[in-house]
């Protein structure tokens, strides 16, 4: 990853576009050469196309440590990896050391993927200003659109993390810092306004139904992340508006079946409103793009493909989340979120109130691999996990080709039902309704008289494990009791990261 002030040169001077491609079996192919925009000939509308894949390249380009810092602090996690990364282990017990090499890397991740999606939308523009077809204009509004949607999600992940930061909205990338670091609430009703522009030009359809870029952005992705940002602001009116206009869009269900919409099965589902995508386009070597799941694998198993690769051993469901799966009677939902070890089962059933456990608690999962034990972990993220069966044949590595989802519709009714709960009025039916849909997937009985409460175990037991989710709800609601379990003490002094030493020594940060 180059240093962010390398990337702000070069995007100062528009020297390059990362550019990927669609191809005609819609694999996502990446170009790894750099196109000079002096090269570029804006008069061929059909290439306008190429600086938006370029937008979502950056997005879809991960690190393997962006979503493990972003959910590690929460209570449904705990960070696994003992004995290697301990700066990661004490991140997760609440003490910062600003000199982590994890946080700047990032930081930069992120502030990377801004500046790319600004250069992809101000290339588009350039499209624009030549373009003569109604058809033409019209794409154009909409690519850039998609880049505002793009950069609203990146600039949302890094204020939940860090609160007050840079917001980047064009290539005079100097005189963008000059305004300094904006405050977390600036940054989210930022992004707010930033969908309100977006949404106009955006398909009305699901991200399964687009046509043009498979998968992308659409509407109610503008939408969904627009209420992402008002709930952080706990405006929970908008919040309910914004989800309402989702649910009663009747475009968005739930999949009908939990564990398999976190395998291949449930890629590009009716379920979702935003994922990362990925592939080895089903041949068993080559070109491929795929996300790093080795951090959320098992660095012991005996999968049933062998050779399948092991992984790492970084994420594990914490014990509280397990027992609090127990104590509910989950099951689908259990299975799907945790992995156990044997070693794993023997800590639970330690604890006299779980010595008799439900026989599907099983170091095997469904699919057959099993989960031997390792010194790094005692469970693992069932979330993260691609059964070694599901694997493109020749390819090894943990969880190859499979997509991550970001945001999904189960998460659009619980925050829909949260809204009402806090005193909103809605228009797509009670919390009660929004709560039971998502509790009826998994066998769970009805609610009723649905509180702020039930809607948080609610989203706890559903949301365990994705994007930090939990965290950032009991922050939002000062709940720093939940985060305060085995043995951490949580104050509201440890809500953000502090901003990295190598940023402070190259950019003008507050350093408060």
């Amino acid at each position: 990853m180059k240093n962010i002030n390398q990337v702000i040169k070069q995007l100062a001077l528009m020297l390059a576009v990362c550019m990927v491609v669609f191809s005609c079996t819609d694999k996502l192919e990446e170009n790894d050469g750099q196109l000079a925009a002096g090269d570029l000939d804006f008069t061929i509308s059909d290439d306008m196309v190429l600086p938006l894949i370029g937008g979502y390249s950056a997005v879809y380009s991960r690190g393997w440590e962006d979503p493990l810092l972003i959910g590690v602090r929460g209570d449904d996690v705990n960070a696994g990896g003992l004995g290697d990364q301990p700066q990661f282990a004490d991140t997760d017990l609440f003490i910062y050391d600003n000199g982590f090499w994890m946080y700047n890397q990032i930081w930069e991740n992120f502030y990377g993927d801004i500046v790319r999606i600004v250069s992809s939308r101000e290339t588009i523009q350039s499209y624009k200003d030549f373009a003569v077809e109604d058809e033409d204009l019209d794409k154009a509004d909409q690519y850039m659109a998609e880049c505002k949607v793009l950069s609203g999600f990146t600039h949302f992940q890094m204020s939940r993390l860090w609160g007050d930061i840079f917001i980047i909205g064009t290539s005079d990338i100097t005189a963008e810092l000059d305004k300094g670091v904006k405050t977390k609430a600036e940054v989210m009703q930022y992004i707010s306004d930033l969908m309100d522009e977006a949404i106009p030009f955006l398909p009305d359809a699901r991200p399964n139904e687009r046509q043009d870029v498979s998968g992308g952005v659409t509407k109610y992705t503008a939408l969904a992340i627009k209420a992402l940002a008002n709930l952080e602001l706990e405006n929970y009116q908008a919040v309910a508006d914004v989800t309402g206009e989702i649910i009663n869009s009747s475009k968005f269900n739930l999949y009908p079946d939990f564990y398999d919409l976190f395998k291949k099965e449930g890629e590009r589902s009716n379920e979702n409103l935003f994922e990362l995508q990925y592939s080895d386009y089903g041949t068993e070597s080559g070109a491929e793009n795929s996300h790093e799941y080795g951090p959320f694998g098992p660095s012991n198993w005996t999968p049933v493909v062998a050779g399948a690769s092991e992984g790492w051993g970084f994420y594990e469901p914490s014990l509280k989340f397990i027992k609090f799966m127990l104590d509910r009677g989950e099951t689908t939902r259990l299975i799907t979120s945790v992995n156990f070890t044997p070693r794993g089962i023997a800590e639970i059933t330690s604890d006299p109130a779980y010595a008799t456990l439900p026989s599907f608690v099983s170091n095997v999962t469904p699919d057959g691999d099993i989960f031997n034990d390792y010194s790094r972990a005692k469970f693992a993220s069932g979330k993260h996990y691609l059964p070694s069966i599901d694997l493109t044949p020749g390819r090894t590595r943990y969880g190859s080709g499979k997509n991550l989802i970001v945001i999904r519709y189960a998460e659009i009714l619980l925050m829909y039902a949260e809204a009402l709960t806090q005193g909103a009025s809605g228009s797509a039916g009670s919390a009660d309704q929004a709560v039971n849909t998502v509790r009826a997937r998994v066998g769970m009985p009805a609610l009723s008289g649905v509180t702020t409460d039930d809607v948080m175990d609610e989203k706890f037991a559903e949301l365990a494990m994705e994007w930090g989710v939990r965290y950032f709800d009991m922050i939002r609601l000062n709940k720093y009791e939940e985060l305060s379990y085995e043995g951490r003490t949580f104050t509201a002094e440890d809500e953000l990261l502090p901003y990295p030493q190598a940023q402070l020594d190259l950019l003008p940060l507050d350093n408060n």
